[in-house]
């Protein structure tokens, strides 16, 4: 079995194994005591807290252990506001966010806070003068991941990290695809980060507050982890996630050059294997090991199910794999095709085999899943000028499909107007316009659902 999900979870490193089974019989006593097992543990608390900071780049008594990335980022996010409160109650985040920085964003909302979602261009990186626009006199925090969780885009962190310390705004910077390859650039304030997300156990999170950051813990607090993360700390853990990620980052540079070439390789062969697919994200600013695409009338659970039987672990941001039945995010702030969307992330380690088997593996796999679901086959006979397709009900990839199937039957110039109550199509239908070099004319309104209009130009 390929395991190809490492942005979601990488498989735990032998350097994070040796160390968890070796601190289990040192690192279990209770390291706020006096006695000889708590010093013990203590000692090994703070060399693990040292060797974080030189890894991130901070001093030590910056450094909080949490019990997860998302708990740190709600901790990080809330305390920065509530230590700015009299500042304002503005934040910006951009639209890309993962999901705990958003969701924080929408509490904060909730609670009389405003919010700003910064845009993000069709590779999902952020302009720095976008957050300069949206920086204001009651700004308390702004928020940015230092690289995309879905598609792998880097983002501008210490251009916007500039724009923010000249307005005196603190800069909370998501760091848990990134700090595994190397330590966040920049003059950032805050940091966050999850140890399961480079090779170490998971329930380990980091926080990082930088000295002079005005900083109020949220909800009850303790004398532990300088009151910002509360709880008895797992410290064979901390000490396994620590040591791999300093094994990590020793093998970085070499490894990064590696998974570069096989996910470029990946990014060139799929469009000559597979028809109607979209690569997206940035080609270039991307970290090493992550390559996302999409596929026209595929349905994603379908296409995931398929690979999974052929030996390979991926991941989706389609709507059709989401219990909501709508696309990621961050695909729709993008704006590109979610449909048939698969994200390959490469754990260190892959092997060249693997990713070829993968190429070998994947245009069976797609046809399959088009054949399924009736995918459209070229019509030269000229129809209507005009014709209406009723996809009511039906849900991603299905509109697209039957939009595809029809469009060769209106001559050039004529119109088709597909009506879906399927979110995913507001995305999905005009990027099979881009894709195909035909108009998409927009939106109008319908009795149910929406109509969207595309054009036929050539």
């Amino acid at each position: 079995m390929a395991y190809f999900d490492a942005a979601s979870a990488a498989p735990l490193h032998p350097v994070a194994r040796q160390a968890l089974l070796a601190s289990l019989d040192d690192g279990w006593a209770d390291p706020a005591r006096l006695y000889r097992e708590g010093r013990k543990a203590r000692m090994l608390l703070d060399a693990a807290r040292e060797a974080a900071a030189e890894a991130v780049g901070c001093r030590a008594d910056e450094v909080v252990f949490t019990s997860s990335g998302t708990g740190a980022v709600h901790a990080g996010v809330a305390g920065a506001l509530a230590g700015r409160r009299r500042v304002g109650r503005h934040l910006i985040v951009s639209a890309v966010e993962h999901s705990s920085v958003l969701h924080s964003a929408e509490v904060f909302e909730a609670e009389g806070g405003s919010v700003t979602r910064v845009a993000v261009g069709r590779t999902g990186a952020v302009e720095p003068s976008g957050y300069a626009a949206a920086l204001r006199p009651d700004t308390a925090l702004a928020c940015l991941q230092s690289a995309n969780h879905e598609v792998g885009t880097v983002q501008p962190v210490a251009e916007v990290a500039e724009a923010c310390r000249a307005a005196g705004v603190p800069l909370l910077v998501d760091a848990a695809q990134s700090l595994g390859w190397g330590p966040v650039e920049g003059d950032w304030s805050l940091l966050t980060a999850s140890a399961h997300k480079w090779g170490g156990p998971s329930g380990v999170g980091l926080l990082v507050v930088r000295k002079g950051v005005r900083f109020a813990a949220q909800g009850p607090v303790d004398e532990r982890e300088s009151g910002r993360a509360p709880g008895f700390e797992n410290i064979p853990a901390i000490i396994a996630a620590v040591a791999s990620l300093r094994a990590v980052r020793a093998e970085a540079a070499q490894e990064a050059v590696r998974l570069r070439e096989l996910t470029a390789r990946i990014r060139a062969r799929l469009p000559e294997l597979v028809a109607d697919v979209e690569v997206v994200g940035d080609a270039e600013r991307r970290l090493p090991g992550i390559v996302t695409f999409s596929c026209l009338y595929v349905d994603g659970e379908a296409l995931l199910h398929e690979l999974d039987r052929a030996g390979f672990s991926v991941s989706s941001g389609s709507s059709c794999t989401s219990s909501t039945l709508t696309p990621s995010h961050v695909l729709k702030a993008m704006g590109v095709l979610s449909e048939g969307n698969v994200r390959v992330s490469l754990p260190p380690g892959t092997a060249e085999a693997d990713v070829e088997r993968f190429l070998e593996v994947l245009p069976g796999a797609v046809a399959g899943v088009r054949e399924k679901l009736g995918a459209p086959a070229p019509v030269t006979q000229a129809g209507p000028k005009e014709l209406l397709v009723d996809s009511l009900g039906k849900r991603c990839p299905i509109p697209v499909i039957e939009l595809a199937k029809v469009f060769a039957q209106v001559p050039v110039g004529g119109t088709v107007r597909v009506l879906s109550d399927d979110e995913a199509a507001r995305l999905d239908i005009p990027a099979w316009c881009e894709m195909r070099g035909q108009e998409y004319v927009g939106e109008e309104p319908a009795e149910r659902g929406t109509a969207y209009v595309v054009r036929r130009v050539s």
